[in-house]
């Protein structure tokens, strides 16, 4: 699975995510010690919405980041897409999704590289753990861009390559050895909580990131590390008047 590329580890990625999508949210709070909720709540935070506002959690998976926003902004719209109809599905089933405003809430399954939304629809694209699994990055940033307004925000939580220091050790430990067996002991899906960490250690650092969002017509982009360095939030703006 690690020699995966293309089409192929398209496939791999939906139909994993699939598999581990009844226990997904559970793992995530398990791997992050609780942290991940507090990371989200600074995701929307970062994306400065205003009362009326658009936004599309892209990657959204189980619709965690979705869901905060509609809380933190009750007059927002926020649309949760991703590829795996499975994941959605599992978001949608939770207790008390029947009382989440429809009209605040919508779902809609997308290719993070062909979105399905007209140019300048969102005020702010935001995603949680998304971007490391992506098979063409800066084709994804020019998607996220093109949907965007002019002035709109990009947010993006996910995995970073730390920066090599005493503590690496213990960390290729907890990503290698604790994360798969955490993983197959709580859903049964070791395999892919093998892949998971692999896509960490190959994705960008924090900074190579940062650069391919400036490539792709960001301005005024930043990020944060967190979690000894293992994840990081992102930033960015599109700006208000684009070059002829």
């Amino acid at each position: 699975m690690a020699n995966l590329t293309g089409p192929e580890r398209a496939r791999y990625v939906q139909e994993m995510f699939t598999r581990i999508a009844p226990r997904y949210d559970l793992m995530n709070r398990l791997m992050t010690l609780g942290q991940d909720v507090s990371w989200r709540r600074e995701v929307v935070r970062r994306a400065g919405l205003a009362p009326g506002a658009r936004l599309l959690d892209l990657g959204a998976g189980t619709g965690d980041l979705a869901r905060d926003v509609v809380q933190a902004c009750p007059d927002c719209m926020a649309v949760a897409a991703d590829f795996t109809l499975g994941m959605m599905l599992a978001g949608r089933a939770r207790i008390g999704e029947a009382h989440t405003n429809s009209r605040r809430l919508l779902w809609s399954g997308a290719d993070a590289l062909h979105l399905p939304f007209p140019a300048g629809t969102f005020d702010a694209v935001i995603s949680g753990f998304l971007m490391r699994n992506v098979i063409d990055l800066p084709r994804a940033l020019l998607e996220q861009g093109r949907v965007l307004k002019q002035g709109g925000r990009i947010i993006i939580l996910d995995t970073t390559r730390p920066p090599e220091n005493v503590l690496s050790p213990l960390l290729r430990i907890h990503l290698n050895v604790v994360i798969p067996n955490l993983g197959r002991i709580v859903t049964g899906e070791g395999d892919a909580y093998r892949y998971l960490p692999q896509t960490t250690s190959g994705f960008l650092q924090a900074e190579q990131l940062a650069a391919q969002m400036v490539r792709a017509g960001f301005h005024q982009v930043g990020f944060r590390r967190l979690m000894f360095g293992t994840v990081a939030i992102h930033w960015g703006v599109l700006p208000a008047l684009r070059a002829a």
